[in-house]
């Protein structure tokens, strides 16, 4: 699959065949009265992939991903899901996806295994014959069997998080779609999802992921899409997105004001420390790093770091939308 780096590129440029894709979108608009929430977004999803869906908040992706699963209606434009024609084949459709959507909803004073049971009735799909076993099997699945029997209001946001992947996996899936799994969790709570996460991933199951945490996305996915102001302006393999000719400094130092006054001199623009780094494209690669390290020493900066890469991810981001992106602490 290629990627689609710049806006401007074609459509073609990032078609894969039908039987690749868990996943198609094609010229995807979704209107409220006047506001246009989802604007020509062509999206390709290959099966068995992480894909992560990045972007800032408010940019579009929860109502694309609700138009995805037939509980918005599109304005305009095509939708494939698992190879077939939504909204047309949504019964056939849904039971083979399993959904997780703004935040796990559960009953507080029953037990994890009482909310699975009573959730699980409620699919027309599901046997009743089969509950049990596939309530424990589910919980196994997400690392909850010690706290079965425990009640819900009990749970840590971590493991109700984990509760509601459990749910979405009571029955066999090919596709599971989770809004922000770790919006608010814990670097602990965040660690279990993304580890539940691979693992489903190793078991062929295609993960969709929507997250404004950048750096969740980079460890969690193998594919991404970002997405700014309703458009698709990117997308591809996190290696595809990364792969710019750009070149960009990074300096650790105490005094960001005087290297980035140093820097000045030499027309190199930096923004303000990122994570105690300072950060800047370097407009010509000819300036040598030798050079820029004099320069910072001359100014009385002091150099307790320093480096010369390419774009990472964040810069790539930033550059598309203009917006920097959350960073789970």
């Amino acid at each position: 699959m290629t990627s689609t780096i710049a806006a401007s590129e074609t459509v073609e440029s990032m078609t894969a065949p039908d039987a690749a894709l868990a996943i198609e979108t094609r010229g995807l608009v979704k209107r409220f009265g006047t506001q246009l929430a989802v604007n020509d977004v062509n999206l390709s999803v290959p099966r068995g992939s992480v894909f992560g869906f990045l972007g800032p908040n408010g940019s579009g992706k929860t109502t694309t991903i609700r138009v995805l699963l037939g509980l918005a209606a599109a304005t305009g434009g095509s939708v494939r899901v698992l190879g077939e024609e939504m909204p047309d084949r949504l019964a056939s459709v849904l039971p083979r996806i399993g959904a997780l959507v703004e935040g796990p909803g559960f009953y507080p004073f029953l037990s994890g295994t009482a909310n699975l049971h009573r959730l699980d009735s409620a699919d027309r799909f599901a046997s009743p014959a089969t509950r049990t076993a596939r309530v424990k099997a589910a919980l196994e699945r997400v690392g909850l069997s010690h706290a079965a029997g425990k009640k819900v209001h009990a749970y840590s946001l971590g493991m109700k998080q984990r509760l509601g992947i459990a749910n979405a996996l009571l029955m066999p899936r090919e596709l599971l779609v989770l809004d922000e799994p770790t919006n608010g969790l814990d670097p602990q709570g965040t660690r279990e999802v993304r580890t539940l996460v691979r693992s489903l991933a190793a078991d062929g199951i295609t993960v969709f992921v929507s997250s404004h945490l950048l750096d969740e996305i980079e460890l969690m996915c193998t594919h991404a899409a970002v997405m700014s102001v309703g458009r698709i302006v990117a997308q591809g393999t996190l290696d595809e997105l990364r792969r710019t000719g750009e070149v960009y400094v990074r300096i650790i130092t105490p005094d960001d004001d005087l290297a980035r006054a140093a820097l000045a001199e030499l027309g190199i623009a930096a923004g303000y420390p990122v994570g105690g780094r300072l950060s800047a494209l370097l407009p010509d690669p000819s300036i040598a790093p030798e050079t820029i390290v004099s320069a910072l020493v001359a100014a009385g900066a002091r150099v307790r770091g320093f480096d010369i890469e390419g774009a990472t991810l964040e810069d790539r981001f930033v550059a598309l939308t203009g917006e920097g992106f959350d960073v789970a602490q």
